[in-house]
């Protein structure tokens, strides 16, 4: 395996492998003992049974999912798998998973939330993809998830509210985290008019001209009155983003644009490389669910730093805000000593919580580390390996 310190500091690729590595060794794990299924531990280091007595968190193993669909995009285009010949390919894997969520979902794919569900449908139709490129199609199970979810996003997107998708099945709260994936689902199969109906309803009721970026949602109270909930999230623009490029077309492309920009002023913050040199990077939201959101952000932007519709100015901004956030997760990683109690669950680097902040700090020695930060690093290693082969 390819020592961390020895990677080329332009090869993206190799960088994203030894944050795949890493993340699955560490984390990675069969589901109650069964074979051909997978899971993620939440947190390390831990123990089986204490893993499950915490949340498993439906939606990070959603987008653990989507990362190892960009190691099997890579594994792909190189022909060598990111973990060696002797073990399962990132593609192989991914299907594992999507077996261990079901069952571990109580042998389903519908939960109380449709972001969640979203986020699912995504990352099996991403893995469908991989999988008719590699000839080893999972239609059936694959053609089931989609029907079914499906059904769930038709029923959570009402005229309630003048449109839009509900967060949860209490039906409450209309907002960008269940709408944007949504409308991403279905731009990506083939139902662009409902699509476009939802991004338009985010535009229409959600869209901060001020900041120029979308507020979380609106809430119905127990009065009926409702309430504007205005907080700006990162992972809120990034699949937004994704569907305005999906749906495409002048608005929609002018929309994107603008919205890359708006990113690039209001969630940056300074941080200083292993060169000396300042750069501009994506602002990071801690740990827990708000781990996983920076990661999100950057896998849309590196769609757009790619898009031959949108002007080179807005590519070359998107394509900086990527490849400098993942400068500094890369910098800032921490080698595991192998006396640690990481080392005993296959890790040998962890990632920071915060892309300025190295990872001595906030997970030194000795301390537990959150899935969802290290999915975030090894997303954003990904985004940048996919402009990085774009652009070769």
């Amino acid at each position: 395996m390819t020592s961390p310190d020895a990677v080329a500091p332009a090869d993206w690729s190799a960088r994203a492998d030894e944050a795949a590595r890493s993340v699955t060794r560490m984390f990675g794990q069969r589901l109650f003992f069964l074979p051909r299924t997978h899971i993620a531990a939440i947190e390390r280091p831990s123990s089986r049974l204490k893993n499950l007595m915490r949340p498993w968190h439906y939606w990070w193993q959603a987008h653990y999912v989507d990362c190892l669909v960009d190691a099997g995009r890579r594994e792909l285009a190189r022909a060598s798998r990111f973990d060696g010949g002797g073990r399962p390919s990132a593609g192989r894997l991914a299907s594992q998973l999507v077996t261990g969520i079901r069952l571990r979902n109580f042998l389903t794919v519908v939960n109380n939330y449709y972001d969640d569900m979203a986020w699912l449908a995504l990352s099996t139709l991403r893995l469908e993809k991989l999988a008719e490129q590699t000839r080893k199609p999972g239609a059936r199970r694959n053609a089931r998830i989609r029907q079914s979810l499906t059904l769930q996003f038709d029923s959570a997107s009402t005229d309630d509210l003048g449109g839009g998708t509900f967060w949860s099945k209490k039906r409450d709260f209309k907002n960008t985290p269940a709408t944007a994936p949504v409308a991403l689902y279905y731009a990506r199969t083939g139902n662009t008019a409902r699509a476009q109906a939802l991004v338009d309803w985010l535009h229409a009721k959600l869209f901060d001209p001020v900041q120029g970026m979308y507020q979380d949602g609106l809430r119905i109270g127990a009065d009926g009155e409702v309430v504007l909930e205005a907080a700006i999230y990162t992972y809120n623009q990034g699949p937004v983003l994704g569907a305005l490029l999906e749906l495409g077309g002048p608005a929609n492309l002018d929309r994107a644009a603008a919205l890359v920009d708006a990113v690039a002023r209001n969630l940056t913050r300074p941080a200083t490389l292993a060169s000396g040199r300042t750069a501009a990077v994506l602002r990071c939201d801690g740990t827990g669910d708000g781990g996983l959101f920076t990661g999100i952000l950057a896998r849309y932007l590196a769609l757009a730093a790619v898009d031959q519709r949108l002007p080179d100015r807005t590519r070359a901004t998107a394509a900086a805000l990527v490849t400098e956030t993942a400068q500094a997760l890369w910098d800032g990683r921490r080698a595991v000593d192998q006396e640690e109690p990481l080392a005993r669950h296959g890790a040998h680097l962890v990632f920071p919580v915060f892309a300025e902040t190295p990872a001595s700090r906030s997970y030194p020695a000795g301390a537990a580390v959150e899935l969802s930060t290290q999915l975030q690093a090894w997303m954003v290693l990904e985004a940048a390996a996919a402009i990085r082969l774009a652009a070769n």
